[in-house]
């Protein structure tokens, strides 16, 4: 028997590296090799537009009451008893305190008593000129007795309203000794108890009452910002919000709205030396009495109106060293930087007031894929909701 041939383990083993070689790693494929490119990133842009804004500025503030009336003892005397409800509501002329009146309606019935007696001397004077007159036609009597009674007449009537005022002295007294409220409001603390001797040589402090409905706030403005607002409407770029048109807004210490709209009532006619700041007063209505004296808060007052402003989501201005800038998608798609002017905040919006005009499409979200001078694919942007920002505050 014949053995088989020895070439065949070559065959398999060149037949093996021609199937290996075959295997092996092709090159990657280009853009020139006939290869797809990569798609243009996309980001979010917001087409702005112009159109009339009402300019407001956030200032500070604190709350105090309308009107404020501090209650004293305006005669001595131990205090007997208290009326009011600390912390409550009081109406003008309402009953507060009662102090000892015994010794002041003693002098009251003092003058009183007066008063009849000059009463009774007057008409016992008219009575004798009366009889003189006739005697004196008759000459019964000289002409020196009349004049005498009819001089005694006169210093009657004036002894009787000396005694009438006096009286009326010693009425007015008698009545400071119910002590009354002064204002309508809200009464604080006692300062003064029962026993208490008030009125001993000054005018003892004995309650408060503030009137809370309506309240005011007074704010402060920077005496710089507020020559800017003047020259802006001085010259033209700004238009007054007008009296009538003029809202002030607040904002309480906890960041809540609050939801009753206040007016500007007045603003200094001097500077704070020490602080540079103009103070300006704002009326609130407080039926609640939410507001309360004391508080700080933050208001927001329209001051004036741009007729043509144009605003941007403050993230979408990019700060440097060198200013304010945006990104600009033109209409080939591709971004391009541009200086902005940006020097006032609204809400969480940028006013631009040099930089951009109506129509242009600016990059929001997804600066770190729009490189300048690449082609971008804009979509749509869509602010968060209100719930989603306080969620992220």
């Amino acid at each position: 028997m014949r053995s088989a041939p020895r070439t065949t383990p070559v065959c398999a083993a060149v037949l093996t590296l021609t199937l290996l070689a075959g295997c092996g790693d092709k090159p990657a494929a280009g853009p020139g090799a006939g290869g797809a490119a990569p798609p243009p990133p996309t980001v979010a842009v917001v087409t702005v537009a112009a159109a009339a804004l009402t300019l407001s500025t956030e200032l500070p503030g604190r709350v105090e009451a309308s009107r404020l009336a501090q209650v004293r003892a305006r005669t001595p005397g131990i205090v007997l008893q208290r009326v009011f409800k600390e912390g409550g509501e009081v109406r003008a002329g309402e009953v507060l305190f009662r102090i000892d009146p015994a010794s002041y309606q003693a002098s009251y019935a003092s003058a009183q008593a007066a008063v009849q007696k000059a009463q009774a001397n007057l008409a016992q004077a008219e009575l004798k000129v009366k009889r003189y007159q006739p005697l004196l036609a008759a000459s019964a009597v000289s002409a020196q007795e009349y004049d005498d009674a009819v001089t005694a007449q006169k210093q009657a009537a004036a002894d009787l309203a000396t005694a009438t005022a006096a009286r009326q002295n010693a009425a007015i007294t008698l009545g400071y000794a119910t002590v009354t409220a002064p204002i309508a409001g809200r009464v604080g603390r006692a300062l003064v108890t029962e026993g208490a001797l008030v009125g001993q040589g000054e005018a003892t402090p004995m309650a408060t009452i503030q009137q809370l409905d309506p309240i005011y706030v007074t704010l402060t403005q920077s005496s710089t910002e507020l020559l800017r607002l003047r020259r802006a409407l001085a010259g033209g770029q700004l238009k007054s919000a007008g009296a009538g048109q003029a809202r002030v807004t607040l904002l309480t210490e906890d960041g809540q709205v609050y939801p009753q709209a206040g007016r500007l009532l007045f603003a200094d006619v001097a500077v704070d030396e020490s602080s540079g700041a103009v103070a300006m007063r704002a009326e609130f209505p407080n039926p609640q009495r939410t507001l309360l004296p004391g508080m700080y808060v933050r208001a927001r007052l329209e001051q004036a109106v741009r007729e043509a402003a144009i605003t941007v989501p403050q993230q979408a201005v990019l700060r440097n060293p060198e200013g304010a800038s945006v990104l600009v998608v033109g209409a080939d798609n591709k971004v391009a930087p541009r200086p902005v002017t940006a020097d006032t905040a609204q809400g969480d919006q940028w006013v631009v007031s040099a930089g951009l005009k109506g129509g242009e499409r600016i990059v929001v979200e997804g600066f770190q894929k729009a490189k300048p001078g690449a082609a971008v694919k804009p979509v749509p942007w869509q602010p968060a909701p209100p719930a989603a920002k306080s969620a992220v505050q």
